[in-house]
């Protein structure tokens, strides 16, 4: 395991064969081991500048991590309340996280003097999804009271709710236009038009017949939905044996990214918390998969160690739309959460111990 310093190198030139490239000489450069080895990273997000990373660990803490010198920076305890889906606003070094003890409350923290700015109560329930939006300081947020609300950071009152039968994932598409719900239980993805959110979806998706085709009588859960850098497809992470990459227009599949060895393990937001087969703490997680800035790339984890690379972009899928990894990053630790730094060429992973990882440059010679 390498342990030489984690400052990011340079984005990868033009050219879609040098960044395939690229993609598979990504090694390990930094690894942070807890302190209680039973703990593990529910969360992680990468601030507008690239500078900074935190993640929210199930010991209830968040934890503030340096990309550009590959150090920890900082420790915050939420004790109290517990932390989860931990968000960078774009304000300066302040996050939102929503509560997992006492209440359902999403919190506004100053990083800076670990104080909090705002509270935005409403939520009845556990929340399973925070997004923001990329334009303004506007986010959106999930429940398992079946309710998704629309916030302002500005103000502590929710500016919209709308009632949905378990949406438990949200996403908000490039050009800040278009809000997406899913609804893992009634196998739908709803789209609304972030100005007129109250008013009923434009657009409905239903996916059963394609996780029937693709997931099998095993199926799986969804984890995660994110819309590519283009507006163009939304991926649906699972549980099972792959990811969807569907089309935001139509709702067709374009590409099924299959895994053989199945999942990470971590738990989905759907799932009621239930113990870990090893004794530890439960936790709630936000998907093993990410893409990578240019939309051109989906990495995840899997019941194996390293993570797992799909050339979304430009991969050949075969007649049935499934494309298999192009590599296997090879690390001694599953990838339970990954994340892929928008500023730099920064990957990190996550499971108990966090990860940074670069290209290795001896690789790409």
């Amino acid at each position: 395991m390498a342990t030489g310093s984690a400052t990011p190198t340079p984005g990868p030139p033009p050219g879609h064969q040098r960044v395939r490239e690229v993609m598979k000489a990504f090694r390990p450069a930094r690894k942070f081991k807890p302190s209680d080895s039973k703990t593990s990273v529910t969360s992680l997000d990468f601030d507008d500048t690239g500078e900074l990373a935190i993640i929210a660990r199930d010991d209830d803490t968040l934890q503030l991590y340096n990309c550009a010198e590959g150090k920890h920076a900082k420790e915050l305890k939420s004790q109290k309340y517990g932390v989860h889906l931990a968000r960078f606003s774009h304000h300066a070094q302040s996050v939102i996280y929503a509560s997992t003890k006492i209440d359902d409350t999403i919190r506004f923290l100053s990083v800076h003097d670990n104080s909090f700015i705002r509270y935005f109560k409403g939520h009845t329930d556990k929340v399973t999804s925070i997004c923001l939006s990329p334009a303004d300081d506007t986010f959106i947020s999930a429940a398992r009271d079946d309710t998704v609300m629309l916030w302002d950071l500005r103000s502590p009152n929710y500016q919209g709710k709308l009632n949905v039968h378990a949406p438990y994932l949200t996403a908000i598409d490039p050009s800040a236009s278009v809000i997406a719900i899913a609804s893992p239980g009634t196998h739908t993805i709803l789209l609304y038009d972030m100005r007129n959110y109250d008013n009923p979806p434009f657009a409905t998706f239903d996916l059963q017949s394609i996780e029937a085709r693709y997931l099998g009588q095993h199926g799986g859960e969804w984890t995660k939905m994110e819309f590519t850098n283009d507006g163009l497809s939304i991926l649906i992470s699972t549980t099972g044996c792959g990811h969807f990459v569907i089309d935001s227009f139509t709702g067709d599949i374009k590409i099924f990214a299959y895994r053989k060895a199945g999942h990470s393990g971590r738990l989905p937001p759907s799932r009621s918390p239930a113990g870990r087969p090893d004794g530890s703490s439960p936790t709630l997680g936000q998907g093993d998969v990410c893409l990578s800035p240019d939309g051109q790339f989906l990495l995840g984890g899997s019941a194996e160690n390293g993570i797992l690379v799909w050339d979304i972009g430009r991969g050949k899928p075969s007649s049935n739309f499934v494309l298999e990894p192009m590599v296997t990053l090879p690390c001694n630790s599953k990838a339970a959460i990954v994340g892929y730094n928008p500023r730099t060429n920064l990957l990190a992973s996550a499971d108990r111990d966090f990860f940074f990882w670069q290209p290795d440059s001896d690789l790409m010679m």
